[in-house]
């Protein structure tokens, strides 16, 4: 039976990943229905649990992969790259209506750029709170803050060191399961029941995971267009993190 599970852990990599990840999701599922009444998005709870496992396949294997490092999980390596991640996004827009996008206009624009510069300048603030005085690490934890995409993208570009490349991960995943789980409850005060709102929200918060699962919670019709701009949103980050805004880091630092 080793042997078997063996060969088919080797031949059947990516295979038994969408498996694992499909128990996952039918587990974090069974949870968001039965303890929350759906209030917390299983996604929400789906990404806990992933970094829980994550964790643990580290320490069980001292390995840098999570829990693709254990034998048996390989192709979650594959699964959970940034080429399956990209196709994933650029999918879920096209369910955008192009008339309805339209609707958000200067508005959406305006999101952009404050969903962009706010978390920025508060990520660096933080960040100089904490004991950070060079520019490359404020640029990076504040680029961290605007998505967990950008902060990576931002401290290769410009050299940082692994520590805070890994601490602008996990701000960015910080921020995309408060994103996630705070989305359903604050949805009716601030009007978020249409395709303009939900533009101009996924603009202002930019992470595209946790704007997705808060919309998939709130209402799944509105996930596209809240997903269109969270993306436009990253996009952005990633060009202007590294190049402008670490310029004005480092005239300020």
């Amino acid at each position: 039976m080793l042997e078997i599970w063996n060969r088919l852990a080797s031949d059947q990599a990516l295979i038994l990943a969408f498996v694992a990840v499909g128990a996952i999701m039918g587990v974090s599922l069974l949870i968001s229905r039965g303890l929350t009444r759906g209030r917390i998005h299983a996604s929400a709870i789906a990404i806990l649990g992933a970094l829980a496992l994550a964790w643990l396949g580290g320490e069980l294997t001292g390995g840098k992969k999570g829990l693709a490092d254990v034998s048996g999980f390989g192709g979650l390596a594959l699964l959970g790259g940034a080429m399956l991640r990209d196709f994933a996004i650029v999918a879920t827009a096209f369910e955008v209506d192009v008339a309805e996008a339209r609707k958000a206009g200067w508005l959406g624009v305006m999101a952009l750029a404050l969903g962009t510069l706010v978390p920025f300048v508060l990520g660096v603030g933080i960040a100089w709170g904490f004991g950070y005085r060079d520019a490359v690490s404020l640029t990076t934890l504040g680029a961290g803050t605007v998505t967990y995409i950008v902060g990576p993208v931002t401290g290769a570009a410009l050299g940082a060191s692994s520590p805070v490349i890994a601490l602008s991960i996990a701000t960015g995943v910080f921020k995309a399961v408060l994103v996630m789980i705070a989305t359903p409850f604050v949805a009716r005060l601030i009007g978020l029941d249409n395709p303009r709102s939900a533009m101009v929200f996924g603009g202002l918060m930019g992470t595209v995971s946790g704007v997705s699962g808060g919309l998939a919670a709130t209402d799944e019709r509105l996930v596209p267009y809240g997903a269109l701009t969270a993306t436009f949103h990253t996009g952005i980050g990633c060009l202007v993190c590294p190049s402008v805004l670490f310029l004005a880091v480092r005239a300020l630092a």
